[in-house]
């Protein structure tokens, strides 16, 4: 396990490793939204990259993103290793279902879904609200989980947690009257470095101009609001028992879901270790999205 103390805080500067190749047949500018029936749910999911009988890498998103709030360069760089599978959570874009409004519920719906792709065992790929439901699914299914990427999350009853309401609302009214994106400001920090990797994220994610997802529901917003508070004030899990190895990433300055929150992780985890970036807050992994690749397939490989 990585210390706090050791742990690794990146600042990349000038050019970093390319992201591990290219992805063979479609991106994820281009690939198909499919659907999956689990029971009464219809899932909407985008699956591309390498279907060599590797581990499959499922990735989990972050409260109110659907399937196009994924950085194509990241998906892209760990396609094109691996298998990847991203999909909406019930209720949520294109999925069909009455939205859940627990992270325990969001982990269930997100096994099963595994379970009907077929997949006995996977890697988890979660993003802030994703990292959470990763963590639900270790404790609940040891036995389908390889390895975890859990990055600008933390773990139940972590600081802050319980309020991020208030943050995601308080940026989403100031990016309104900026006539700006609420990630500019919920991801990034307003740094010059900061704003202009936001700038360079929210420019990737409109690469995709045809066929895109639905935009989340508000009351399904609301749900996964319900969720992150009730998360924010549950009684901490014994994360000793979750003895996959597991990267833990995020930002040095994360507002929606506090750094410290990744420290903690990283110390109760018995099997991961960390990387902070500098200059960088919740959205870290997109604004050094490619040192975030090198290290993730590096870590995936392992």
């Amino acid at each position: 396990m990585t210390s706090p103390a050791l742990a690794d805080v990146a600042n990349p500067t000038g050019p970093t490793v390319a992201s591990g190749g290219q992805v063979t047949g479609p991106t994820w500018k281009s690939v198909a939204t499919q659907s999956l029936a689990v029971g009464p749910v219809s899932y909407a999911y985008r699956e591309l990259g390498q279907h060599n009988g590797g581990t499959p890498v499922i990735l989990l998103a972050h409260l109110a993103a659907v399937l196009d709030n994924w950085d194509p360069r990241i998906v892209d760089g760990l396609a094109a290793k691996h298998h990847v599978i991203a999909f909406d959570n019930r209720g949520v874009g294109a999925s069909t279902g009455r939205p859940a409004n627990t992270i325990e519920q969001m982990a269930d719906d997100a096994a099963a879904f595994i379970k009907a792709k077929g997949f006995k065992q996977v890697d988890l790929f979660g993003f802030s609200m994703g990292g959470m439901i990763a963590q639900e699914m270790a404790l609940k299914e040891p036995a389908l989980v390889r390895r975890m990427i859990l990055a600008g999350t933390g773990p139940a009853g972590g600081e802050g947690i319980s309020t991020v309401a208030g943050v995601a609302n308080y940026d989403l009214i100031r990016a309104t009257f900026a006539g700006q994106d609420p990630k500019q400001y919920l991801f990034f920090t307003r740094t010059p470095g900061g704003i202009a990797a936001g700038q360079a994220f929210l420019k990737r994610l409109q690469e995709r101009g045809e066929n895109r997802d639905a935009e989340i529901a508000v009351w399904a917003y609301v749900s996964q609001l319900q969720a992150l508070k009730a998360w924010g004030e549950k009684r901490p899990a014994d994360l000793s028992a979750i003895k996959q190895p597991v990267l833990v990433a995020n930002g040095d300055d994360d507002r929606m879901v506090p750094t410290p929150n990744s420290y903690d992780l990283a110390k109760r985890l018995p099997n991961a270790q960390l990387v902070i970036y500098a200059d960088a807050g919740h959205g870290g992994i997109f604004q050094y999205h490619e040192d975030f690749v090198r290290r993730a397939l590096s870590f995936l490989s392992r």
